[in-house]
């Protein structure tokens, strides 16, 4: 009787470790699974980025004969210092520049400025404007008018053409006004009694509680405004106001051998002139240096961005 006890309890102890190996060899080939998708993943993004990178660094006879694959060829910065030399690159730069830093923060203000007032249940009209602020995210007037109402502004040619048309997104103040809404009540009560008013709650109460939130939003807008090429295509005529995605544009689409025409230097031009698709990618790779630049500083912000509205309670 004892024995037979015995052998039940090795059998069960058995099954039990059988299943046990099986159940890790699953997770184990679940998870070589999943490594190799990302694997993949990674490097169907990253080719495309090397390759680009590796042409632009690889002198014009080797990529026109086509030794370039993956790592750069014959090492060459001299494409580099012909389309450095081209003044409209910068003044295109700086275009970017400001539009993004001055539409950032006025889209920053202004979001705020929307959204805390729809998070307050005392205002009357919340209900109402929540409501139209959500009819703009499916419909719209369309293209047509919006450019009219633009160029009757007389905003054509403008540098407020980049900033007014989009001045803030439904959105980002939806994101915005759940911020504020998170925020206990009492403390906007407690605040009240002691006598400050609602731009006071606004400036020194809410919006420092909701920095994160701030954060992610201001990351938002900064990239929207950065990549901007379609309003600048409608309302931006002038060279000089256009911003660097309108110069990549010319240079991809147009008129890359404008860059060597404009070089000084007729040994470089000349040089450089073997593979005028170095041109292109010189530009393209001076474009992604700020977002390059920035991304490991935000990258924490962005996981955030990712999980916001994701928890409840």
């Amino acid at each position: 009787m004892r024995q037979r006890k015995q052998n039940q309890e090795a059998e069960v102890q058995k099954s039990a470790w059988k299943e046990f190996l099986n159940e890790g060899m699953g997770d184990k080939l679940f998870d070589v699974l999943i490594y190799v998708l990302v694997l993949a993943a990674m490097a169907v993004t990253l080719y495309p980025f090397i390759y680009v990178v590796s042409i632009s660094l690889s002198s014009g006879t080797a990529v026109n004969q086509g030794r370039v694959v993956l790592f750069p060829v014959e090492l060459s910065l001299e494409t580099y210092k012909m389309v450095m030399a081209y003044k409209e690159l910068w003044i295109s730069y700086g275009n970017t520049i400001f539009y993004t830093i001055t539409g950032t923060f006025v889209n920053i203000i202004f979001t705020c400025l929307a959204a805390y007032p729809l998070s307050r249940k005392r205002f009357s009209l919340r209900r109402g404007l929540n409501f139209m602020l959500a009819f703009t995210m499916y419909f719209s007037g369309g293209l047509i008018p919006t450019y009219m109402v633009v160029t009757g502004l007389g905003l054509y040619n403008s540098r407020l053409a980049m900033i007014l048309p989009v001045l803030i997104s439904a959105y980002n103040v939806m994101i915005c006004r759940s911020a504020f809404e998170g925020i206990s009540e009492e403390l906007f009560e407690n605040a009240s009694l002691e006598g400050a008013n609602d731009f006071v709650i606004l400036t020194q109460i809410a919006i420092p509680l909701i920095k994160p939130t701030l954060a992610v939003l201001t990351l938002y807008y900064a990239v929207a405004r950065y990549n901007d090429f379609f309003s600048a295509l409608l309302y931006l005529g002038k060279t000089g106001l256009q911003p660097l995605q309108l110069f990549l544009r010319r240079i991809l689409l147009m008129a890359s051998t404008e860059v060597m025409q404009a070089s000084q230097s007729a040994t470089v031009a000349s040089a450089a002139a073997q593979s005028t698709i170095q041109i292109r990618y010189v530009c393209i790779v001076l474009a992604m240096i700020p977002i390059i630049m920035i991304c490991p500083l935000i990258q924490k912000h962005l996981v955030k961005g990712t999980m916001l509205g994701a928890v409840k309670g």
